[in-house]
């Protein structure tokens, strides 16, 4: 059978790196080779095409396949070969992307194709075969963001709109390449070749035929296959606001029992939680989970049951209308639903030192993710503050980087840190804690050169020499576009329960004939779940938590609406 073929046999074969190119078993092939057809392949073949979507799962049964960056140009090059046991693919292809590479048979063979549709509803009754393809989709994405394959950003790490750009393709995890317009010497040469002014920057391009100037998150998302929704949505019975652990969890629960279901992302799924690095306390993976696969696992949950999720969607406005909730979005676009889950979370507050914005999105970052690390290979790090999500971007820093300062306000780290986090950071070699210690000026033309730090106890300062800091400190809800609408507390986090029922309109809860639910806001069926409500416990588990319960709660309310 194929799967037992000696790898050897195929000259140049990529042998396989973190899990990223396993080898189906035989039972695996034959399981699958049920629902899919074997086609024979000759030397040039194109299986996946470079920027056209993937639609098709193929299992690589005799021969050899490469997978080709730039085909057909005088910068083509190869970035993988694959023999007989091993398929194609990465995370595009379990999300309708386009693919970011293209793939050619070497040499005459065969190969078993199957529709994504199809693998979809394989990998789900297969929980094995399920877990092997979406950790090595999850690494052959990590190794192409790794090696700059994908689109190029070409913009001034001065300008608003680059970082915008830069941050939309990261936090979407997607491969890219940014060329800074400032010292890289490519940038002089693409803008005459396009022949476009600096100043009409920023530009993505991509495989030299596609130009865009300054665009959009929306047209950027696009243009890769980033799930839109329809033109016209009607009026489902949820729409979910955020999807983070909480909103995914309620988009599961709530398509999974017939509901139906749309989700709606500002930036990209995951939320905060996605930029992790790994969280190790998150019930049901003992040996911890990232961000970024507890984020893919979810959104495949969420679509397998039919919830419809679609990124960057912006809300802006939320209104009452003829017993149901209308959500505006930044595009003009408008959904309507019977019943609202709010969970668009929290984002880390800025650090309130002037001069600072200059360097966000080139050194001084608010996530910590491959991204990012990829940049610190040489030259120390800080990061500031002292709950979970400080504690692990040391950890993964530290991975990285020759030497990673953490910066706590606090005495100690377990006023709000996990005991299993201190542990580990105590432990590693490359971890220098520094407690009572506050960020007083940055330094840096270009990027930053120093951090000058203060003991808040003596006020004795310190100037550290890194060349990033990562800021993790305190949560500020996304409810800027809520105020006016629902009560909120005095930090603008969303108010539910007891607390909402007492500062909404007189009567309102004697007309519902019931009281305001645990998770309900001032209006009734519109819930908060997760960090943006106030008096939540900011943990992953226990967003997820809010997220299913949430839907108890619209169960209970459409019952009586």
């Amino acid at each position: 059978m194929p799967g037992n073929e000696d790898p050897e046999a195929v000259p140049f074969e990529t042998p396989d790196i973190y899990g990223a190119y396993p080898r189906l078993s035989d039972d695996q092939i034959a399981h699958l080779a049920e629902h899919g057809d074997r086609r024979r392949t000759h030397p040039g073949d194109v299986l996946i095409r470079e920027g056209e979507r993937c639609e098709t799962f193929f299992v690589v049964l005799s021969g050899s396949v490469a997978v080709v960056e730039d085909h057909g140009t005088p910068d083509e090059h190869v970035l993988r070969v694959h023999g007989p046991g091993r398929f194609l693919g990465e995370l595009g292809l379990l999300h309708g992307q386009v693919a970011f590479y293209t793939a050619v048979a070497r040499e005459p063979g065969e190969v078993l194709a199957l529709s994504v549709d199809q693998l979809r509803r394989l990998v789900t009754r297969d929980p094995a075969l399920g877990d092997l393809v979406l950790r090595a989709c999850l690494g052959r994405r990590a190794l192409l963001v790794g090696q700059g394959a994908g689109f190029r950003i070409i913009g001034s790490r001065y300008s608003p709109d680059t970082r915008r750009l830069r941050e939309f393709a990261a936090r979407n995890r997607l491969p890219h390449r940014w060329v800074d317009l400032e010292t890289d010497e490519e940038a002089e040469a693409l803008l005459r070749r396009f022949g476009v002014r600096p100043e009409e920057t920023p530009l993505v391009i991509w495989r030299d035929t596609t130009l865009l100037r300054n665009p959009g998150n929306a047209e950027l998302a696009r243009l890769i296959g980033l799930p839109q929704l329809p033109p016209s949505n009607g009026r489902g019975d949820l729409l979910v606001v955020g999807s983070g652990p909480a909103g995914l969890a309620a988009a599961v629960h709530a398509a999974s029992e017939g509901l139906g279901t749309t989700v709606v992302e500002a930036i990209a799924t995951g939320g905060q939680a996605g930029t992790s690095s790994r969280i190790d306390n998150c019930f049901g993976f003992p040996s911890g989970i990232s961000g970024a696969e507890l984020t893919e696992r979810g959104v495949l949950q969420a679509t397998k049951f039919g919830a419809g999720i679609s990124v960057p969607a912006e809300a802006t406005r939320l209104e009452p209308r003829d017993g149901h909730y209308a959500v505006s979005f930044a595009d003009g676009g408008e959904i309507t639903a019977r019943t609202v889950v709010l969970a668009t979370g929290a984002r880390y507050r800025r650090l309130g030192i002037s001069g600072i914005e200059h360097l966000e999105g080139t050194s001084i970052h608010y996530s910590a993710t491959v991204y990012e690390a990829q940049q610190c290979r040489t030259d120390p790090v800080a990061v500031v503050g002292g709950g979970n999500s400080a504690g692990q971007a040391a950890l993964f820093l530290a991975g990285y980087a020759p030497k990673v300062y953490l910066l706590v306000r606090g005495a100690d780290l377990g006023t709000h840190m996990s005991r299993y986090l201190i542990d580990q950071v105590e432990r590693h070699p490359r971890v220098e804690t520094l407690l009572h210690t506050e960020v007083t000026e940055v330094t840096g033309a270009q990027v930053l050169e120093t951090v000058d730090v203060a003991d808040n106890r003596t006020g004795h300062h310190r100037r550290l020499d890194v060349r990033a800091l990562f800021v993790f400190t305190g949560a500020a809800p996304n409810t800027d576009w809520l105020s006016g609408t629902l009560a909120l507390d005095d930090r603008g986090f969303v108010l539910t329960g007891a607390e909402a029922q007492a500062c909404s309109v007189p009567g309102l809860w004697e007309s519902q004939d019931r009281d305001c639910l645990t998770l309900e806001t001032t209006l009734p069926g519109v819930f908060a779940a997760g960090d943006v409500r106030s008096g939540s416990v900011k943990r992953v588990a226990s967003a997820v938590g809010e997220g299913a319960m949430a839907l108890h709660f619209v169960h209970r309310h459409l019952g009586q609406a």
